[in-house]
Formats: structure tokens, C-alpha cells, sequence
């Protein structure tokens, strides 16, 4: 089963693509589209019909009486038909706006949380929140506009026909004053559509500077940069103004066309009749309906205000297929039959920005395994994590879990088999629980309590949780997190997640030795059951996982232990060192054994009379000083000191090897 946004299939065909989606958003009003076209007609009618009835009502005023009553009510009853009408209309419109609007908007965010590829789409987050409010608005609103625009030809091929029926040489001069009515018309529309269209860009680029300082403001507090980041916020405010201008302009030059052409075009027509009248053609009555029919035909300001629109509606409807032009993921049919979470990549590879990132990557993870993903920046251990759970997919290769391609699995099937934990976890839901237990897919309410708690006790988040008065209850909005606890709330939803396969993209980085020393036993431990993916950083992290993929320059350079690879590999060791990962259990047996430097942990003289001052850390002193001797030596913090909780009453190491 492929899952489809509605305009998505609209968006990517070749051609008109913005007129393609306006068609679509117009036949989404439905009954209300056709009530606009109905009541439109009949309102168009009854204009049509008003200046016979009116030019009749008074033939019969001047012919003595007869029959003028008849006409009079006529025309009475024409004038509340257009006013009812024209109620109607706007009712409708209204109506089919909001659906019409709810259907872009539908699809536009349902195309960007369906987002793939490497990165992010390059259109910023505030140009981005301007399509979805402001051109989806605009070009929602479109069904109203089509419909006024296509039966505002209907009074001008009305008014010459009545023209031709009261005389044909009145028709006859007022088609040839046409052409000119043509021509600015045409003339109008350009302008204002290629002004209406960068104005709607000027407004994006805006908003996406102003998000962007919004979500900024300590750095720029900090960096005491406001009056800059002010300026550049507002630099495109100039640029609003010249197009703002544009449009009145445009609009305000047509309009005084228009009011220097229709008296032009009347005065043509009148003359004419009055030449008729005289020779007996027409009468007193059939002239003043000459003379509103020519004011119909020639009228001007009502089309190019709906050309007006109509240009702005094109232009957001151009904005919103850029939205929708974004790569979605497709989902296939197959079920994803059991097994342990065996995930095998095949001759991977990914481009991003004209550059392959990830170059022909051969992985196989046995089910049940915890490998750590090891690279300098840039060498694509985030970007093979997203293909392994496929939050993208590979320009060329496959990638298969349990024997099945992933681009095959249904989208539950993919997303209830795959887990995933970020660096910079976004959180979901009204409260903490509620954060939590979206990792099951379901809101707090219909997950059981035991395991939220469970899930946040695993990412040692679950003391902080009761400490607040509501605790699990504690709405989002109200809790003060900082990062290292906004960190451990992804990842307990990660850890309610029930999947074979868990992802972890860097999700320990902002935590503390301890608690991800904590988190890790977790991950090696209770977690077994699972498949487990770690973006490593810390060389302690690598040394906990079960294996190492160390990628570099987007390929596999080798696949092993963390302490072999640190022994044999001096440029492995180097990817720590670059990274800043270096800590206790960097090489799998002490903080940094004494292959890793040579002298020992940070041993004789390491630092001595330097940056931290003369005998810092001089003649070993965390040798036999204040930790003593072998405190670090056999794992983080050897005698189980850390093993089931912090520091407590059971760190017998710390009372046996503390003077």
C-alpha cells in the first residue's frame, strides 16, 4: 500500500502544476462549489434581466400607466432575488474556503512530517509556517473566485446580446470598444501576479528570520547582537513595501483605466442610441436599458478586483506545491514476518548536496546485537542511522530487516518494528506521561502506568518525574526541563517502544557520566530483546556496545570491538580525541589504560606545571591519591560502585580504596 498525501500525485505531474491544484481545492467544496455556481448564475441572470424590466417599467410610465405596476414589481422582485443570491454566495464561499483551505493545509503538513532525504528541506521553518497559514489561505479560498471570474463573462456576452436585440448598431460600437477592455485586462492580470508572487516570498523569507531570532534570543542576549539580529529581521521590510506599493498600484491604475474607458464606451453607445431614438428604433425606455447594459459589459472594476484575487490565489497555490513537490516516503504491502531483528544494508548509498555521503555501506547486525556507529563529523553515522530505521531512503542499495526491504513493509509494520531516540528529542503529548508513552503509538490514557514508569525508570528519568506535585500528570507546557532531561524523557519513549530494532541517534549526549554510564547498563541489559543501533561519541559508549562499525568518509572501514579496534587503530582512537569522547573506559579496560597515552591515566606528569597548574595532575595523582589506586582501572568505576544505582550505600569500592 503506497500512503499518499491528496495533492501529492497533483504536485508532481509535469506543467500547470499550481492550476492543477487550484482545479482540486475548488472540487473540494463539493456542494458548496456548486451552490457558488448556481447562485452566481442566477444573481447574473437577475442583473441581466433588471434594465429590460426597468427600461419596460418606464415605456409603460410614459405610454399613460398601463401595465407599469406589473414592471415595477418585476424589477422589485428581481433586486431582493439578487440580494438573496448574493447572501448565499457568500455563505458558500465561506464554506467551500474552509474546506478547501483545510485541504491544503491537510496536505501540506501531512508531506512534511512525511519529509525524507538527508538533512532538511532547505525551505526555512518560518517560510515554510507562511505557506500553511498565509498562501493556503489564499489559495484556498479560490472556488469563490473561479466561480465569480467564469460568470463574469456571462454579463458582457449578455449585455451584447440585449444590445443586439434593442438595436444592432448599439452592439456593434460596443464591441468595438472590446478589444481595449481586453487588453487591459490582460495586461493588469500580469503585473499583478508576478507581484502578488514576490510578495508572498518577501513575507516567507520574513518569518523565516524572524523564527529563526525568536528561537536564538539567549545566543543573541548573550552575544549582545539584538540591534543586528533586529536589522536583519526586518531588512526585507523594504522589499514588503515596494511590492505592497506594486500591488495598489497595479490595482489603482487599472481602476483608473477603467473609469476613463467606460465613460468613453457609454458616451460611444449613447450617441448612438440618441441617433436611433430620434430615427424611432428604439425608445426612451430601450435607451436607458442601452445605457446599463454598456455599464455592465464595460464593467471593469468587479473583474479586476477578481483578477486581482485570483492572481494572489495562483501564487499561493505556486507556494503550496513547492510543499508538496518534497520527496515522501512510500510505503509497500508486506507484513514483516517474526524474527530476532536482523537488519542487513546492501550496497548502500546516499547523496546530499551533490556530494555522496554514504558510498556503497555492506552492514550486517545479528538480531539481538548493540553495535555503535563510530565516525569522525561528517563520515554519515546519523544519515545511516536514518536509513536504518528509514527515515530515509538510499538513492541506490537496500536495506532489509529480518529478510524483508523495509521500502515493502507496510507503514505499521516499519513503525512498530522500529525505534528511535534523537539528540535533540522534540516532545508530543499534553503531559509528561503522555510524552512518554507516544513511543507505543497511543496517547498516556490508553497505555498502562507500569509502563510509562518502567520506560522512564529505564531512562533514569522516573526520580525526576516525582519530584513534580503532579508528577506523571505534569503538563508539558508547565515543565522546566532542562536538556540532559528533555534527552532521558525521548529516550523513555524510545524504551516504551516495543519494536525489534532501536535506533539511537547520539541520545546520551547531553547526559552525565553517571547517568549514561546508568542508561548504557540499560542498553546492554534489560534491553537484550531488542536490536540496538548506537551513535557513538564517547569512546566509553563504544566500549559498552557488543561491536563497532567505524565509518569513514561514508563507507565501512572496519567492523569489530571497541578495544581491539582501539589498540590495532591509532586513527580510530583519533576519531575520540577529535570528537571529545575520551573518558573512563575509553579503551575498554581504564580511563585511558596505558596503552592509551603511554604513561597511564593521565599518569607521571601528564599535566604537569601546565594549563592546570603545577602537580594538577603530577606523579600520579590518581594513582595512589585521592581515589587510590585501580579505582578506574577495570570498568567505569570498578567493585559495582555504579552498578545498581548512584553511589549509594553498596560502593564498597569507594570504602576500600579511599585512605
Amino acid at each position: 500500500m503506497t500512503v499518499r498525501q491528496p495533492l501529492e500525485s497533483v504536485a508532481r505531474l509535469p506543467g500547470r502544476a499550481a492550476d492543477r491544484i487550484l482545479l482540486c481545492t475548488t472540487r473540494e467544496g463539493g456542494a458548496w462549489t456548486a451552490v457558488l455556481v448556481i447562485t452566481a448564475l442566477f444573481s447574473t441572470a437577475a442583473q441581466i434581466l433588471f434594465p429590460a424590466f426597468l427600461g419596460k417599467a418606464l415605456d409603460s410610465a410614459l405610454d399613460g400607466g398601463t401595465g407599469v405596476s406589473g414592471w415595477v414589481t418585476g424589477c422589485l422582485v428581481i433586486v431582493v432575488a439578487m440580494a438573496a443570491a448574493d447572501a448565499l454566495f457568500e455563505l458558500a464561499a465561506g464554506a467551500s474556503a474552509a474546506r478547501g483551505t483545510a485541504l491544503l493545509r491537510r496536505s501540506m503538513l501531512g508531506t512534511l512530517v512525511s519529509w525524507t532525504g538527508p538533512g532538511t528541506p532547505r525551505t526555512g521553518a518560518g517560510d515554510l509556517v507562511s505557506r500553511l497559514v498565509g498562501s493556503a489561505a489564499e489559495a484556498g479560498g479560490v472556488a469563490a473566485v473561479l466561480v465569480r471570474a467564469a460568470v463574469s463573462v456571462v454579463p458582457a456576452a449578455g449585455s451584447v446580446v440585449a444590445l443586439w436585440l434593442i438595436d444592432p448598431w448599439l452592439a456593434g460600437t460596443f464591441l468595438l470598444g472590446l478589444p481595449a477592455v481586453v487588453l487591459l485586462l490582460r495586461a493588469f492580470t500580469r503585473r499583478i501576479s508576478d507581484v502578488s508572487t514576490r510578495y508572498q516570498e518577501t513575507q516567507g523569507r520574513l518569518a523565516s528570520a524572524l523564527l529563526e531570532a525568536l528561537s536564538g534570543r539567549r545566543t543573541i542576549a548573550a552575544a549582545g547582537t539584538a540591534d543586528a539580529e533586529l536589522r536583519r529581521v526586518l531588512r526585507e521590510l523594504p522589499e514588503l513595501n515596494r511590492l505592497g506599493h506594486g500591488m495598489w498600484q497595479a490595482q489603482t491604475q487599472a481602476v483608473g483605466r477603467t473609469a476613463l474607458l467606460t465613460p468613453l464606451l457609454e458616451i460611444a453607445v449613447l450617441s448612438v442610441a440618441g441617433f436611433a431614438l430620434a430615427a424611432g428604433r428604439i425608445t426612451v425606455g430601450e435607451m436607458l436599458a442601452a445605457a446599463q447594459y454598456v455599464a455592465i459589459g464595460s464593467g471593469l472594476g468587479m473583474t479586476t478586483m477578481l483578477l486581482g484575487r485570483l492572481a494572489r490565489a495562483r501564487a499561493g497555490a505556486e507556494r503550496v506545491r513547492g510543499v508538496l513537490a518534497q520527496p515522501v516516503l512510500e510505503y509497500g504491502d508486506r507484513r514483516l514476518a517474526p524474527g530476532p531483528g536482523r537488519l542487513e544494508l546492501r550496497d548502500v548509498r546516499v547523496a546530499a548536496g551533490g556530494e555522496r555521503v554514504l558510498d556503497g555501506v555492506d552492514l550486517t547486525v545479528p538480531g539481538g546485537a548493540c553495535m555503535a556507529l563510530v565516525g569522525a563529523s561528517g563520515s554519515g553515522k546519523s544519515l545511516l542511522a536514518a536509513v536504518a530505521g528509514r527515515l530515509a531512503d538510499p538513492d541506490a542499495g537496500d536495506v532489509a530487516l529480518d529478510g524483508t526491504p523495509l521500502r515493502r513493509l507496510t507503514h505499521h509494520d516499519l513503525r512498530s518494528a522500529v525505534g528511535y531516540a534523537f539528540e535533540r528529542p522534540v516532545l508530543f503529548g499534553e503531559t509528561l506521561g503522555d510524552a512518554v508513552a507516544r513511543g507505543t503509538g497511543r496517547a498516556a490514557v490508553h497505555v498502562p502506568a507500569e509502563r510509562i514508569v518502567r520506560a522512564a525508570r529505564a531512562a533514569d528519568v522516573d526520580a525526576f518525574v516525582r519530584r513534580l506535585p503532579a508528577e506523571y500528570r505534569t503538563p508539558l507546557a508547565e515543565a522546566s526541563l532542562s536538556g540532559g532531561e528533555v534527552q532521558r524523557i525521548g529516550l523513555a519513549r524510545a524504551f516504551a517502544h516495543s519494536g525489534r530494532l532501536l535506533i539511537l541517534d547520539d541520545a546520551t549526549s547531553s547526559l552525565d557520566t553517571v547517568t549514561e554510564h546508568r542508561i548504557s547498563q540499560v542498553l546492554t541489559g534489560t534491553l537484550r530483546d531488542r536490536t540496538r543501533i548506537i551513535v557513538a561519541h564517547r569512546a566509553a559508549t563504544a566500549a559498552r556496545a557488543d561491536g563497532v562499525v567505524w565509518l569513514d568518509g561514508g563507507r565501512v572501514r572496519r567492523v569489530g570491538p571497541h578495544h581491539e579496534l582501539w589498540r590495532s587503530e591509532p586513527e580510530y582512537r583519533q576519531v575520540f580525541r577529535s570528537e571529545g569522547g575520551l573518558g573512563e573506559g575509553a579503551d575498554g579496560e581504564g580511563v585511558l589504560g596505558r596503552e592509551a597515552d603511554g604513561e597511564g591515566a593521565l599518569g607521571r606528569g601528564s599535566d604537569r606545571e601546565g594549563a592546570l597548574g603545577e602537580g594538577a595532575f603530577s606523579e600520579g595523582a590518581f594513582r595512589d591519591g585521592a581515589l587510590g589506586e585501580g579505582v578506574f582501572r577495570d570498568g567505569a568505576f570498578r567493585g559495582g560502585a555504579f552498578r545498581d544505582g548512584a553511589a549509594g550505600p553498596q560502593d564498597e569500592a569507594f570504602e576500600k580504596e579511599l585512605p
